[in-house]
């Protein structure tokens, strides 16, 4: 593990144990659930709705996926859907996907033919979405939301390509929270990029 030669008192906060942590009262997983939902969501909505980098350029207050991927890495932090890799791959190949198909759609003559063809769009990107998200091993279930957003949600497609720009700070802020919340008791996260393999016990004679 690459966190190994870190301190302990650093490398905890990234995930690494050098042994498993006990495992948590149900008690405790809800109040950090609660706690890390509730400081994420917060955090995302103040970031977009004070700063006025964000304000001038009308970005919306938070892509509403990250409220499914709250359930996920605050509340089952050791499923891989809700790993770093799932995190930030799946929101972004799921925005990058939405963006350009509904671009797409949005080469129509009219605005009202795109809006009466608004449901293939929205369509076609979440199931695009799923299967690039499979090839790249990045599947992240909230990420289905994020690809459709463009093409339903007038405010998510005006801001066009800088909705990836700002999929990715939303991913970068939720993981930051999970990293100090979910490190306190528990574990997160239980792999960055590709999970452990355990090697098969050779059988004793």
């Amino acid at each position: 593990n690459i966190l190994a030669p870190l301190p302990l008192w650093l490398s905890r906060w990234f995930g690494y144990r050098s042994v498993p942590p006990p495992k948590r009262s149900d008690y405790i997983v809800w109040t950090w659930s609660f706690i890390g939902a509730f400081c994420s969501i917060s955090v995302i909505q103040a970031v977009f709705e004070q700063a006025q980098y964000f304000v001038r350029r009308k970005v919306p207050t938070i892509v509403a996926s990250y409220g499914a991927t709250a359930v996920l890495i605050y509340g089952s932090i050791e499923v891989p859907l809700a790993q770093p890799r799932a995190l930030f791959g799946g929101h972004f190949l799921g925005a990058l996907t939405g963006v350009i198909i509904t671009k797409l759609f949005q080469l129509l003559p009219t605005e009202e033919r795109f809006d009466e063809l608004a449901w293939l769009a929205a369509s076609l990107s979440c199931a695009t979405a799923i299967v690039v998200m499979q090839i790249t091993q990045t599947t992240h279930p909230p990420a289905g939301a994020t690809a459709l957003l463009p093409a339903i949600n007038k405010d998510i497609r005006d801001i066009g390509w800088y909705y990836l720009p700002v999929v990715l700070l939303s991913s970068a802020l939720a993981l930051g929270v999970a990293l100090l919340n979910n490190n306190i008791q528990r574990r997160y996260p239980v792999f960055w990029f590709t999970p452990a393999v355990v090697a098969p016990q050779q059988a004793t004679p």
